[in-house]
């Protein structure tokens, strides 16, 4: 898949420095965060889609569980959320291409066999909240890593957000949801959680999957 030229993309866009902290960080802690991901003329326009998106009505609750167990929780998740399909729009393309080559970064550095990305929006509104999880099912092992970059803009600590990571064995870090960062850690192992906002908090979420 072809990065169209909506974004400013060299051929260094993964350069060996972004490699070695992203797997370095993965690999002794469990997750690594990266600054300013995403290209600034993308994360606008992929900020503008969501929140077009959430005007519309075209986000839906998100459940907690999955298949015949999914059920609407929203005291424990409190999102809203819209899957990613390629075609979209040329900004969900252009995103997609990009983790497309992240996921063949980490096949080639973790041999992970990671076949798959699955990505959606995620709106939180004021107030709204994602108690403590893991993100692999326990009747499925096929997520492997977990994907958060975050869409808002001029975001400040005092208008909370957080993801609110808690490593085993650490104290807990709390990422805050600013504009073009990215997030990444090992699905089964890192409980998390989303701490309230107090403005709109939007953001990608995607999880590169392994096959079962």
């Amino acid at each position: 898949m072809a990065i169209s030229s909506v974004l400013p993309v060299s051929p260094d866009y993964f350069s060996d420095a972004l490699q070695l902290s992203m797997l370095a960080n993965l690999s002794q802690h469990g997750w690594s965060q990266h600054r300013l991901f995403l290209p600034e003329t993308l994360r606008m326009l992929l900020a503008a889609e969501c929140g077009s998106l959430a005007a519309s009505g075209a986000l839906k609750p998100a459940g907690v569980g999955r298949t015949a167990l999914l059920t609407l929780q929203p005291a424990i998740r409190g999102d809203q959320i819209l899957w990613l399909n390629p075609g979209q729009s040329q900004a969900c393309d252009d995103y997609l291409a990009i983790m497309e080559s992240l996921r063949l970064v980490l096949n080639q550095h973790f041999y992970l066999g990671l076949e798959e990305y699955e990505s959606h929006f995620a709106f939180y509104a004021p107030g709204s909240a994602y108690r403590q999880h893991l993100d692999r099912f326990r009747d499925d092992d096929s997520r492997t890593v977990s994907v958060v970059i975050y869409l808002n803009q001029d975001w400040l600590s005092e208008q909370g957000g957080a993801l609110r990571l808690h490593p085993q064995g650490l104290a807990s870090q709390d990422v805050l949801p600013t504009g073009a960062t990215m997030v990444l850690f090992l699905s089964a192992e890192m409980l998390h959680e989303v701490l309230p906002a107090t403005r709109d908090r939007l953001s990608l979420t995607g999880w590169f999957r392994r096959r079962r």
